[in-house]
């Protein structure tokens, strides 16, 4: 019996067939399909739909059958049993080139080349000469199919990455079309495309790969891009080229700084003394070519293929899907039939059944029966189908060359795909959080309660319990790290304090508290509760800045005039005591006036127990002042280059029972500025501070320039609409950004969009250590602050890198403690306070703290605070990032979860959706409401024409009541016009029960008069419906999957037709 699983992207052209190998009886068939292949057109569209049957252990890869597969392209050659399929480059292999043009010279040596050819089985020649395309090859009949290349072994990856022969990226798949993968390539701007299943070649999203580059002439057209590519167009002349290549490798070696190389020469196209680029291209390493040809070929894609898999992706072992046993039960009752008839014995542990991921950027995956869970194997033996409704955990076990699809195994059933608790356990294994309890050894190294100080401790620090020190924190917060103060000066300037709970000084390095926290890395925020990355008592009690008890602290204090101008500053580890714990919306309501004019029992019954000998007008003056001190310090900061990208966020409303019933758009309010304002100056300081002291071995936080092309698109995009923007620096963008604010005060709505745009150029920051080779001080910069370093010091409760700058900071306080011993000191106290902060001060005397006393007490300090080295450092950052992203996937996954469980109740809802991208196969919509991106699929779909006018971006959608003759996809794989648009007549304006789903026990009469309620606010559309980008257009949003498969949000148009 043979199988075949055909799965389709409804977002490409490409179509990713799955062929599974098995015998069939009928060779007569088999010819005649054959036959009628060769005479078809195989020309693919996207499908909208899977369609699988089940695989047992007789259709495994290894039989007779035909096998199918689709190009990167838009081409396909089908193959008999004797023949597999392998994308190679149409581009000469010997690496020959004609009259040196590059266009056509692949960008690999030629022992590599030959290497790659080699890879492939000899066969057929293709005289084509457009792109990959699929070369049918005759392999052994005795060994089987195979339907990838094999990958470079260890030893010549290694080999050819030194040489600069390979190029090392991550694999990064497009979550829309599988097919479709993206590798990143450190110092490239562009990321290189790769294309269909074969040049992927088995690598899975997360794998650190290693590449080869397609010549240019395959390089597809950017999306988006007008430009067209011929061989005189895309050449510049022959001194621009030398000039691109001079400067392509002064980049590839960092020599090239301002526009100048490093030896003062500044190129110019002007200069006729330049060499073409012939010889010298020839020279150049792979990297350096690719950095040339994308400068040369700016609106072209480069395209690449996966060689081998450096280092395989933890994701592999996580993956998270739904079992398919319906087609297997059904296998195993026909065999049992025949094998009574035969009277021979059936074996049920034999065969496969298919995994589905939830992830759709991973494929379905087969697993072997007798591998499942004994609990599984019990509920098959009894027929039970809901095993298909449960969500598992599984790990990929292998992915030879001769499987299309790879071999899993299940690890854990975590329950109903519709559960919460289920699905949030899925979140969390598939991000690699850890949910277990804290060891007891971790536990140890935590002080008993109360907390007792040592005298000694109390000694060594500044003691501030007498000063105004208060928290501001969301209201249900337990996990308190910063407080604030202010005093006014004699002078007339203040003193502003940001006091930081020293976590350091409980979390000692090398400890398994230490180790714990650094593995864990960040706590993690499931909307009600949170996976804390210290032990509780830690966090919530001891470190935490309680009101009313002594906590220990870092505190900075900076001296700030009446103009918001920072004079001078001064680190410390201290013992505060805080006076009370207000929220954000308390201090609003203090920055809003709501107080004032009232009498100390009016403050005292609408806030928190106030503490110590402060009455709550201190506290109100002091919020007001460091309001008053944080908007300034905004403008300036605003004014030196800063960028603000403040766009509202959803937020849940929850129930008693913690289900979701409504959302409300929330933005922050001067209150959660003025502590970020703050925040943000401490952050900064720090990094000044560690970075001078330990410049080869401090960790900062770096947020590099934004994608220039995708900067570009965005700027294109304003225009299109009548708005200005300015992307040559971070301060023209955030000016021209403000002016859209006021132009489009009256549309919030498509200021939100604008606001989302901006952010897709935007590179994620990252955690760097300065020792990293690969960044020199010139890439320190923080691109959205506009500042040269900075760092995270604020939040050490929850996040491991702040705990690793406390220590740095505690290294230099002390260090600057031993420098000074025996320092004379001078009559002047001004002179004397300057010296006594020679490390940690505003200013600083670069002689001074690098004379070899001064260096002596840094790594005397940094011993005993044990402070890593800049390798162990590099490899503390990188686990932190991949952990901060974790998290942050944790944290979308979990919103989406409650917004899916908020609309599965509601069952239905109708909003206005603005139109944010558009073409001849979908739209993209935003529904304000839910702030969320949709698309909705509107190709190949039954009783619905869909007219598309390149030249004005304009799609008509017309209702057609006769079937389509020039269908392009089988009957099967068409949409039905309800899946594309949720119909209503306008007579009574009653849905049709069939397409509403099961509406549990509500009256139809009351469900009617629901939808009429909508319909007041939403007016349907009507056929024909014209959009164009940004129009308005009313949508039904509703929650698909759970028990059938993945939970998601479908978005559905809202039409009134008589013709439903």
């Amino acid at each position: 019996m043979g199988g075949v699983i055909v799965e389709s992207s409804r977002v490409s052209t490409h179509t990713e067939d799955f062929v599974v190998e098995g015998g069939f009886k009928d060779s007569n068939k088999k010819k005649k399909r054959r036959s009628r292949r060769s005479k078809a057109n195989y020309s693919l569209s996207a499908c909208s739909s899977v369609s699988e049957i089940f695989i047992d252990e007789s259709t495994l890869p290894g039989g007779t059958s035909s096998s199918q597969q689709a190009s990167s392209g838009n081409q396909l050659l089908l193959a008999d049993d004797n023949f597999v399929c392998s994308p190679i480059s149409t581009m000469h292999l010997n690496g020959e080139t004609t009259n040196g043009d590059i266009l056509n010279q692949p960008l690999i040596s030629h022992d590599l080349e030959d290497s790659i050819s080699k890879s492939f089985t000899e066969g057929f020649v293709s005289n084509e000469t457009d792109g990959l395309v699929l070369i049918p090859h005759r392999v052994n009949s005795h060994a089987g199919p195979t339907y990838f290349p094999p990958h470079f072994s260890a030893e010549t990856v290694s080999k050819a990455l030194e040489k600069g022969e390979l190029l090392r990226a991550l694999f990064r798949v497009n979550a829309h079309n599988r097919l479709e993968a993206y590798c990143k390539v450190d110092g490239i701007q562009t990321d290189v495309l790769i294309s269909g299943a074969m040049a992927q070649n088995r690598a899975f999203e997360g794998d650190t790969v290693a590449i080869v580059i397609d010549p240019p002439s395959s390089w597809p057209k950017m999306k988006g891009s007008n430009e067209i590519l011929n061989e005189s167009a895309c050449r510049t002349s022959c001194l621009e080229q030398s000039e691109a290549l001079m400067l392509c490798r002064a980049m590839a070696d960092n020599t090239y700084v301002n526009g100048m190389l490093d030896n003062g020469y500044q190129p110019s196209i002007h200069d006729s003394t330049k060499p073409c680029y012939g010889d010298d291209y020839n020279l150049l390493n792979i990297f350096e070519k690719l950095c040339y040809l994308v400068g040369l070929f700016p609106f072209r894609r480069p395209t690449g293929r996966v060689v081998s898999i450096i280092a395989r992706s933890s994701r592999q072992d996580r993956i998270v899907g739904f079992l398919s046993v319906k087609q297997w039960l059904y296998s195993r009752d026909v065999k049992r039939k025949d094998s009574k008839k035969s009277k021979h014995q059936y074996n049920l542990n034999q065969g496969y059944i298919l995994l589905t991921p939830t992830d759709p950027k991973f494929t379905k995956m087969t697993v072997p029966i007798v591998n499942l869970p004994i609990s599984i194997k019990k509920r098959l033996e009894v027929g039970d189908l809901t095993v298909e409704n449960d969500i598992v955990a599984a790990k990929v076990v292998d992915w030879a060359e001769d499987r299309y699809i790879p071999e899993a195994c299940v690890t854990q059933i975590f329950g109903s795909g519709s559960d919460v608790e289920a699905l949030i356990a899925a979140i969390l294994l598939e991000n690699a959080i850890i949910t277990s309890e804290f060891s007891p050894e971790t536990l140890t190294y935590l002080p008993h309660l109360p907390l007792e100080l040592p005298p000694k401790e109390l000694q060594s620090r500044r003691d501030l319990r007498n000063l105004c020190i208060f928290t501001v924190d969301p209201a249900t917060a337990s996990d308190l790290d910063d407080a604030l103060s202010v005093e006014n000066l004699s002078n007339g300037d203040f003193r502003v304090g940001v006091h930081i709970a020293d976590v350091s000084y409980f979390v000692l390095p090398d400890t398994s508290l230490d180790l714990d926290a650094q593995i864990r890395s960040t706590s993690v925020y499931l909307l009600q509760n949170k996976i804390p990355m210290l032990p509780p008592m830690l966090s919530d009690n001891l470190a935490s800045l309680k009101p009313g008890v002594d906590r220990l602290a870092f505190s900075i204090f900076w001296r700030i005039n009446s103009m918001g101008e920072v004079l001078d500053h001064w680190i410390d580890r201290t013992i505060i005591r805080s006076c009370c714990k207000l929220s954000y919306e308390h201090a609003q309501e203090i920055i809003d006036g709501a107080f004032d004019n009232r009498d100390s029992s009016y403050c005292q019954n609408h806030h928190h127990e106030l503490y110590g000998q402060f009455e709550w007008c201190d506290v109100t003056k002091s919020v007001k002042i460091l309001h008053v001190l944080s908007n300034m310090l905004k403008l300036k900061r605003f004014k030196g280059g800063a960028l603000s990208l403040e766009s509202p966020n959803i937020e849940f409303l929850f129930n008693e029972e913690g289900m979701p019933y409504d959302t409300v758009l929330s933005g922050r309010k001067d209150s959660n500025f003025l502590v970020e304002e703050f925040m943000l100056l401490a952050n900064l300081t720090a990094a000044e501070v560690i970075t001078r002291a330990y410049p080869s071995c401090a960790l900062l936080r770096r947020h590099t320039e934004p994608n220039s092309r995708k900067l570009q698109d965005f700027e294109s995009f304003c225009s299109k609409h009548g708005l200005a923007l300015n992307t040559s620096s971070s301060a023209h963008l955030h000016q021209s950004l403000e002016h859209i604010r006021k132009e489009l005060k009256n549309d919030p709505v498509l200021l939100d969009i604008l606001m989302s745009y901006a952010t897709r150029p935007m590179q994620l920051a990252e955690y760097f250590c300065t020792g990293n080779l690969k960044y020199t001080d010139t890439d320190w910069g923080h691109y959205a602050l506009a500042v040269p370093c900075y760092t995270h010091f604020t939040s050490p409760l929850r996040r491991y890198p702040d705990i690793v700058v406390h220590r740095m900071l505690a290294a230099v306080i002390e260090a600057e403690s031993i420098y000074l011993e025996g320092k004379s000191t001078f009559e002047d106290p001004i002179r004397n306070e300057m010296l006594s902060r020679c490390f940690t001060g505003l200013c600083l005397n670069e002689d001074e703290i690098r004379s070899v006393k001064a260096q002596e007490a840094l790594s005397i300090s940094a011993s005993k605070y044990k402070l890593p080295c800049s390798e162990t450092l590099a490899d503390v950052v990188a686990h932190c990032n991949e952990r901060k992203l974790a998290a942050r996937r944790v944290k979308d996954s979990t919103i989406k979860l409650y917004m899916w469980l908020f609309l599965k109740k509601k069952e239905i809802l109708f909003s206005e959706a603005r139109v944010l991208g558009l073409g001849p196969r979908f739209m993209s919509v935003y529904i304000s409401k839910l702030a969320i991106e949709r698309r909705i699929y509107y190709d190949e779909t039954e009783g619905l024409t869909v007219e598309w006018l390149e030249s004005t971006s304009t799609l008509i959608l017309s209702h057609s009541i006769r079937k389509r003759s020039n269908r392009k996809t089988s009957p099967g794989k068409c949409k039905v016009l309800e899946e594309v648009a949720l119909l209503i007549n306008p007579t009574d304006l009653k849905l049709d029960l069939d397409f509403l789903g099961h509406c549990g026990e509500k009256h139809e009469e009351t469900q009617k008069n629901e939808i009429i309620d909508h319909n007041i606010r939403h007016q349907p559309a009507v056929f024909p419906l014209t959009v164009n980008l940004l129009s308005k257009i009313p949508v039904a949003l509703h929650a698909v999957g759970g028990d059938d498969g993945a939970i998601d949000i479908v978005a559905r148009l809202y039409i009134s037709s008589y013709f439903q």
